[in-house]
């Protein structure tokens, strides 16, 4: 087993680095700058029910514990990068921890459960989208808490376990709604139908209660979310959690663009998102066809239990065509618990453990990387603190020809508004002056304006009319 000297130092330094750089770099479109913005516009206008997609327009396609989180930081920090993503990074420590516990309960050693928390830090996508506005976080939290909660109960640990497996389901519904319960769900079900498990079901959770306080918990949002903004519940039940996913390209959309794959990405995805621990996992994989044992190899069925709830995400994705690498969030608590119990199995040496240090080197260059700006950040902040500084901003309208990035609108603090290129549509009626943010490239003329650049920042300049 690696030591207690690797794993807290593996494991203190892919934290702290990613606590340091949650402020060193803006939020980036589309979707940190489009959440952030919604937690904005929630914090500014103390509408805490419907998240908005702008002002005024409801955002159907998540539930409010995203908006929520980073809200609560604007509450407490201030309108900034940090505050919008601390809350995020506290939620993936509190994954980090349900492992920790898991592990150190099950293998009955403090090494153990410090080897699984080092493993999930250093998980390169762990680390980088828990310290993100992204829904994800809260998903993957809900889920590990629900899954680990009812293998203790399965265990006979204490009747608690059964309840905080409803509280886990009714926390993934207010995440990302009910996806997490069929996350949950395929691995359970998989999990339970050899040998019988199923029977012992109806014994092992508090059904009637538990319910009680999964709908306590769950359904007032909804129910009210539904009255504040009829038809909420159509679009999201039906059009975010069957459509999307099973229409290729879907056109109803409201907010956005699907991200249409090739079926099977999800595969790919998880490959990607599971480094630098995947071809350990592939490795100790063929070890066990070499040998003919298989995952379980112990009379509890753990191994398995890890296993269906690593997979759940790609089974569930692996026709999908609308899918995001983020989609495997939920798997990594598991992958992470599967890395510790293969390796009580058949060891491995301890020296390739020590790939795991390859995630705070990358984070350290990925900071460096956007702080020198080697890399090309798609965020609106540069042009948009030229523009604050410029003595007119506060008496004059903003806009972006064409089209107005997240990121415009939430550096602009909502002010940014977007205008078309045709400039009949919208000059005649223009009273006030106005900045424009537009392409280096364009050549529109606002004709009886007199127009002056103001800033230039990479393919984009500042113009300002009056």
């Amino acid at each position: 087993m690696p030591s207690v000297k690797w794993a807290l130092t593996l494991l203190i330094s892919c934290l702290v680095l990613r606590f340091i750089s949650l402020s060193l770099y803006p939020l980036m479109d589309t979707t940190e700058a489009r959440y952030g913005e919604m937690a904005r516009i929630m914090f500014e206008t103390g509408n805490w029910i419907t998240p908005m997609f702008d002002y005024d327009i409801p955002f159907w396609g998540k539930p409010p514990i995203f908006t929520w989180l980073s809200s609560v930081g604007f509450s407490l920090f201030g309108i900034n990068e940090f505050a919008a993503r601390v809350p995020h990074l506290i939620v993936g420590v509190g994954v980090i921890w349900l492992t920790y516990q898991l592990a150190k309960d099950y293998f009955q050693s403090t090494l153990s459960g410090l080897f699984t928390a080092a493993v999930l830090a250093s998980t390169v996508s762990f680390i980088v989208l828990s310290g993100a506005v992204m829904t994800d976080t809260a998903l993957t939290f809900s889920i590990a808490l629900s899954m680990i909660s009812f293998w203790q109960a399965w265990r006979n640990k204490g009747k608690h376990w059964g309840y905080l497996f409803f509280v886990g389901l009714a926390l993934g519904m207010l995440s990302k709604g009910p996806l997490a319960i069929v996350l949950i769900g395929i691995s359970l079900t998989i999990w339970l139908i050899p040998n019988g498990r199923w029977k012992r079901l109806w014994d092992i959770l508090p059904w009637g209660y538990g319910t009680l306080v999964f709908l306590v918990i769950s359904v007032p949002w909804y129910a009210i979310a539904e009255y504040r903004t009829p038809g909420f519940l159509d679009y999201f039940i039906v059009g975010e959690h069957i459509k999307r996913f099973i229409v290729s390209g879907w056109q109803g959309d409201l907010y956005g663009t699907a991200h249409e794959r090739t079926r099977g990405t999800i595969w790919v995805y998880a490959l990607i998102s599971m480094l630098p621990w995947s071809p350990l996992l592939i490795w100790q994989w063929i070890r066990s066809i070499k040998e003919d044992k298989d995952i379980e190899e112990s009379a509890d069925g753990f191994g398995s239990y890890l296993l269906f709830w690593m997979l759940s995400p790609m089974l569930l994705f692996s026709f999908s065509g609308n899918i995001l690498a983020s989609y495997v969030m939920p798997a990594l608590p598991a992958m992470a618990l599967l890395v510790v119990h293969l390796h009580t199995q058949r060891p491995l040496a301890t020296w390739l453990y020590k790939a795991g240090f390859i995630t705070p080197i990358l984070l350290i260059a990925l900071i460096s990387a956007m702080q020198f700006d080697w890399v090309t950040k798609r965020s609106e902040d540069k042009i948009l603190a030229v523009w604050k500084q410029q003595p007119e901003a506060t008496q004059s309208d903003l806009f972006y020809l064409h089209k107005r990035p997240f990121s415009g609108q939430y550096y602009s603090s909502g002010k940014a508004k977007q205008r078309v290129a045709d400039v009949s549509t919208w000059l005649p009626l223009q009273e006030k002056p106005f900045f424009m943010v537009q392409s280096a490239q364009d050549t529109t003329q606002y004709d009886q304006w007199d127009c002056e650049q103001r800033g230039k920042i990479g393919k984009e300049v500042l113009i300002y009319c009056q």
